[in-house]
């Protein structure tokens, strides 16, 4: 079965798309790569995203038009999936584009990912899953991180305790070990505010391979605000995003300083902000093996300090080693979330996310008879039964 996943995250610059064929050998799932690439947002469509998201404002006319927009983007990365696959594909899965994730005293209420999905099954003519995440909430869930079905199937837990790190717009961590639960969670930011940041100072989208911040030095006094978030504090499962971590949140900190702070040294705190909480989780778990993917991964500032942080314990290497572009990860397990809600399997993980039991994910829209039902002749007329 050849599924397209497609994939923007909290830092939405743009679609990752991958392709994979998965067959099923017993109790193993083969998945054969096909290829993947990145699709980035034009500049007006980011700042359309963007001026959408908390702590903004905005109106249902926004949200219909931005939900349009980007279900046109969608379906062009879809039709490049297809490409890929040879020109043939069983079903896309667009994830869509987080807008908001509603957590309120710790718990998810809700979620909206935005994406027209019927422009997507209107441009390839296949089933298409998107809502991902809202069977898991509505199981109480926190409809977060959805990645460790993935990383709990890629993984051997045999092998001792292992995580897989994805480092994004907010770094999620995915734990495995003989005989244990599988864990999961987010950690917190990972690019949401080096972004912002960068943004601010430097008025530029990224701070390209870590440059700014590694000419920084870390500002303790920054670094010890920051710390002190009681989301890091509280016990998972948990879930962020950039409700909590956007720009204002990083001004808020810097005001309450009352002294400016260098634009190269707010970088390398935030650096620092991010490999100190990602390796005080790995820690926490005893891993010995981190297996990384995500944009942060291109960041080698911030790949020096994980690696720095976790020498002597634990090792670092990334998802390209076992086969799977770290670029393309997440994209690729969405596939694979497709694959298990085709054959009516769960793909959320109730040790992860908290829910109840476990959900089988997503909405499908079809893109005429789903799953090949055979096509009646039309009606030509309607009686009514008494």
């Amino acid at each position: 079965m050849k599924i397209v996943g497609l994939m923007s995250g909290t830092s939405y610059d743009g679609v990752d798309v991958a392709v994979g064929e998965f067959t099923l050998d017993g109790d193993t799932l083969r998945l054969r790569p096909l290829g993947h690439r990145e699709l980035a947002y034009p500049d007006d469509l980011r700042a359309q995203i963007e001026a959408l998201l908390p702590p903004a404002a905005t109106t249902i006319e926004a949200v219909c038009r931005l939900d349009n927009r980007l279900g046109e983007v969608f379906a062009e990365a879809a039709a490049v999936g297809v490409e890929l696959a040879g020109g043939a594909v069983d079903a896309v899965v667009s994830h869509g584009q987080t807008v908001f994730h509603w957590v309120e005293a710790g718990r998810a209420r809700g979620t909206l990912q935005l994406g027209a999905p019927a422009r997507v099954a209107a441009r390839v003519g296949v089933p298409v899953l998107h809502d991902l995440r809202s069977a898991d909430v509505a199981a109480g869930g926190q409809g977060a991180p959805l990645v460790p079905a993935f990383d709990a199937l890629l993984l051997d837990a045999a092998a001792g305790p292992r995580a897989a790190l994805n480092l994004g717009g907010i770094a999620n961590l995915t734990v495995v070990a003989p005989g244990g639960q599988v864990l999961g969670y987010d950690v917190g930011p990972a690019n949401a505010l080096l972004d912002a940041a960068a943004r601010r100072f430097l008025g530029r989208a990224c701070d390209v391979d870590g440059a700014r911040a590694a000419a920084g030095r870390v500002h303790g006094a920054l670094l010890d605000r920051l710390l002190a978030e009681p989301y890091y504090a509280a016990s998972p499962p948990k879930s962020t995003g950039k409700e909590l971590f956007h720009g204002g949140y990083l001004d808020a900190a810097l005001a309450a300083l009352g002294e400016p702070v260098a634009a190269d040294d707010v970088l390398a705190t935030l650096t620092e902000l991010t490999a100190r909480t990602v390796a005080d989780a790995c820690d926490r778990h005893r891993v010995t093996e981190v297996v990384a993917a995500g944009g942060g991964v291109r960041n080698p500032t911030l790949r020096a300090r994980l690696a720095a942080l976790g020498a002597g314990r634990w090792r670092l290497r990334t998802t390209d080693e076992l086969g799977i572009p770290a670029q393309a990860k997440e994209a690729y397990a969405f596939a694979l979330l497709g694959w298990l809600s085709w054959h009516g399997l769960p793909g959320a993980v109730p040790s992860v996310t908290g829910a109840s039991r476990a959900a089988v994910l997503g909405s499908w829209t079809s893109a005429g008879p789903p799953f090949g039902t055979p096509t009646p002749t039309p009606p030509r007329r309607l009686t009514v039964a008494s």
